[in-house]
């Protein structure tokens, strides 16, 4: 309430405001500072837990408009989801109320409510002025940060948000940096990572005898060689992107034959000679986040062959830190910029890791002394339907939180799948998903699974009393939760419906929805393995309408690794038989060779190791290597992606047959004609890869519009790792507009497995608020 006015005086108020969300990092505190003492309001604010606390006395009139504008001006990477206004009677401070002062008080650790960390920040313009700029005092300083950018979450280890609770709480400010920490007109007003050559982290080259480490570097790089390079949330492999035999070492390197190394360019310029970058890429290339940006590679673009090798697109992103900026000005070309770490190893993120893994295979290694404490691989990102969509959620995107469906009603966690893991904390109605973790079956990568649970937990300061988990029992994720959780405590959650609630929940689907879910796959309720699933589901329950027709998967993960197996399963063990005149001829066999078709064969004739499958992805699998496009995958999703590039080559088309039946009350689109086109086909590989896209967007529509008619359900929410074609999913969210549905598709959630965690935790927050 008002405080009642003396004869004359204007009216007096005073509050006490509890800012909760994204607001600390951020330079929400020098904000609030500078708008109170603008108004001439006195009183303090400061860091409580993970919310803002702030307490103010003036005129009315003058805290009428502070509460307005503390949310409608909020710094730009804050996000305020909630604001608690107590109005006071009183001075909020004596002491300071007397003095007509409004000050920034220490940090208190308050528990109440939920506590959220900024991601990392790419370097603002203001700093990079700054470092480029001969007169200032930070002039090519690769640690330069202000209130608006820098470190964040790779270098926090509780909060509040102070500099003692960072990496950088070794290094205390000089004179100079904290006269401007303490100074409210100044950009690095309570700037927690602040620092300066004099005070702050030095680089330093693999040996100490040398006086300029980045020069060491770069010229290493220049010469063709290879480095390793300490950056933001982990180590990462440098060396220039038009060095063919370098690029060719570091695949031999990493073990990593085939998929696609990501390019960093100086600026959009740049980008722009490597690919077509169009304004939604550019949005993204652009933003705070600064993401691996997938665009179109044009023909003539100056980077070796080896990067991205039989593919139409390049992963490009820009500088997000100082340290990148030097390099990127100082080379003048573009560099391959990979984590550091051997295929499916977690990143190198300490000194010694580096030195003991990267340090045999390049030619120098450029440390700097500035701890990472969490570790956090680069984000990616890709356009479609017309929209950026995030593919690997790690630096930049995660930890922001995400909304959940249902308020939990306890702390819960989400542990995820197999692949391309990450972990999920649902805390009341917001989820934080941790970065990035990759394949749990590498075992430096199980413990840092083990390790986000641990940092996630610690950080919010909850301890989880749910877990949600893979129905899977071969998940290590899955394991892990029933080793450590009694049966009272878990909620097992289907595949794919986590899948396609994670869709849901992103974008807010309340009622009822259509799921439709394309991956590898996953096991279903029934104990087979699901992958082409067409589900009526709410957050709760969940019912399959549709499915693709199975196939045996012939030893298992082997027919993963090997799509041309996965044709042979097609083939000899359809569900629907393929006629043997068109099984026999196959160019296929031939190159196999008859000892390994017939061994096959005999699996699946005996049903030995070969599991059945109705997956979208192991279709798509099995066309790719009847095309000739891969027999043997290098890397998940290998064979998948070379016949989407295949089918961007190949121009619009008409589809292949397709039938569409039912089968003990679902629909089941049989591939058994499209099989059969794809192998007897005239025409170019490209064409036939085109018109296999547009039956699977046919058969698509077919299936759910007559779901749709059938329940009266009209949204549909698409799932899956077979979702992150750009081909497929924007021809089917256009066509499925077209009939008048309601079309999701996720864009901050990865559709592939990295969504699979935050959508287990929307459905086990939804179950627990029901139960």
């Amino acid at each position: 309430m008002r405080t009642r006015a003396e004869p004359g005086a204007a009216a007096e108020a005073a509050v006490r405001i509890e800012v909760h969300g994204t607001v600390q990092g951020v330079g929400f505190r020098p904000f609030v500072y500078r708008l109170a003492t603008g108004l001439g309001l006195r009183g303090e604010v400061h860091n409580a837990g993970g919310h803002v606390v702030v307490r103010a006395a003036g005129p009315a009139v003058a805290v009428d408009e502070f509460l307005t504008r503390l949310t409608g001006e909020a710094p730009g990477q804050s996000a305020v989801d909630r604001v608690v206004v107590t109005r006071e009677s009183g001075s909020p401070d004596g002491s300071d109320a007397t003095r007509g002062r409004f000050t920034i008080r220490a940090s208190t650790d308050e528990r109440s409510g939920p506590r959220e960390l900024p991601p990392d920040l790419a370097t603002c313009d203001a700093c990079l002025r700054e470092l480029f700029d001969p007169a200032d005092r930070r002039f090519r300083y690769p640690f330069l940060n202000c209130t608006g950018c820098g470190p964040r979450a790779t270098i926090v280890g509780d909060l509040p948000y102070d500099r003692a609770r960072t990496a950088m709480r070794g290094f205390p400010m000089c004179g100079p940096c904290a006269a401007e920490y303490r100074d409210p007109a100044n950009r690095r007003f309570h700037a927690e990572p602040t620092a300066c050559p004099d005070c702050g982290p030095r680089l330093r080259w693999s040996t100490d005898r040398v006086a300029d480490a980045l020069a060491a570097a770069e010229a290493v790089i220049a010469a063709g060689g290879l480095v390793a390079v300490k950056g933001i949330g982990g180590y990462q492999l440098v060396c220039a992107a038009d060095a063919h035999e370098t690029v060719q070492r570091l695949r031999t390197a990493k073990h990593r034959p085939r998929k696609p190394f990501a390019v960093m360019v100086r600026d959009l310029a740049v980008a722009r000679t490597l690919g077509d970058v169009g304004p939604h890429a550019e949005s993204a290339l652009r933003s705070t986040a600064r993401p691996i940006v997938l665009v179109p590679r044009h023909p003539g673009a100056p980077v070796a062959g080896a990067v991205a090798p039989g593919l139409a697109e390049l992963g490009v992103f820009l500088p997000y830190s100082p340290l990148h900026h030097l390099l990127l000005t100082d080379l003048d070309r573009p560099l391959v910029v990979t984590s550091g770490n051997r295929t499916d190893e977690p990143i190198a993120i300490t000194d010694d890791h580096a030195d003991a893994v990267l340090g045999p295979f390049v030619d120098g290694i450029l440390f700097h002394e500035r701890p990472i404490w969490s570790r956090y691989d680069d984000s990616v990102v890709r356009v479609v339907a017309e929209h950026p969509r995030v593919l690997r959620r790690a630096r930049g995107h995660s930890p922001a939180p995400m909304p959940l469906p249902a308020s939990a009603p306890a702390p819960l966690l989400a542990v995820g799948a197999q692949l391309k893991n990450t972990v999920t904390l649902g805390i009341g109605g917001r989820a934080v998903t941790g970065p990035h973790l990759g394949d749990l079956s590498d075992v430096g990568t199980l413990a840092a699974f083990e390790e986000s649970i641990a940092a996630l937990s610690g950080l919010h300061a909850v301890t989880p009393e749910v877990v949600a988990h893979d129905l899977h029992p071969g998940y290590l994720s899955t394991q892990h939760a029933r080793r450590w959780w009694s049966a009272r405590d878990r909620i097992g959650v289907q595949h794919h419906h986590a899948h396609v609630a994670a869709t849901a929940a992103e974008h807010g689907v309340a009622g009822p929805f259509l799921g439709l879910a394309y991956d590898g796959f996953g096991l279903g309720d029934d104990g087979t393995l699901w992958g082409g699933e067409l589900l009526l589901c709410d957050y709760t329950r969940y019912r399959r309408l549709a499915r693709f027709a199975t196939a045996p998967l012939p030893g298992g993960e082997a027919a993963v690794r090997g799509p041309a197996r996965m044709a042979l399963g097609y083939l000899f063990g359809a569900e629907n038989r393929l006629p043997d005149h068109v099984t026999e001829d196959h160019g296929l066999l031939a190159r196999l060779g008859d000892r390994q078709v017939t061994l096959v064969r005999r699996m699946i004739e005996a049903d030995v190791n070969c599991p059945r499958a109705s997956s979208a992805g192991r279709l798509f699998d099995a066309v790719a290597a009847l095309l000739g496009l891969c027999d043997e995958a290098t890397y998940e999703g290998e064979a998948a992606v070379l016949l989407e590039a295949a089918a961007a080559r190949g121009g619009p088309s008409t589809p292949l047959r397709w039938r569409l039946g039912r089968r003990a009350g679902l629909w089941v689109y049989d591939p058994a004609p499209t099989l059969v086109d794809v192998i007897t086909a005239d025409g170019p590989v490209e064409t036939v890869a085109r018109r296999f896209h547009r039956t699977v967007t046919e058969v698509s529509v077919a299936m759910v519009t007559e779901c749709a008619r059938q329940t009266g359900v009209r949204t549909v929410c698409l799932g899956g790792g077979v979702f992150q074609n750009q081909l497929l999913a924007g021809e089917l969210t256009t066509a499925l507009a077209g009939q008048d549905l309601e079309v999701h598709l996720g864009a901050l959630v990865p559709v592939n497995d990295g969504g699979v965690s935050y959508g287990q935790a929307a459905v086990a927050a939804a179950t627990l608020r029901e139960g």
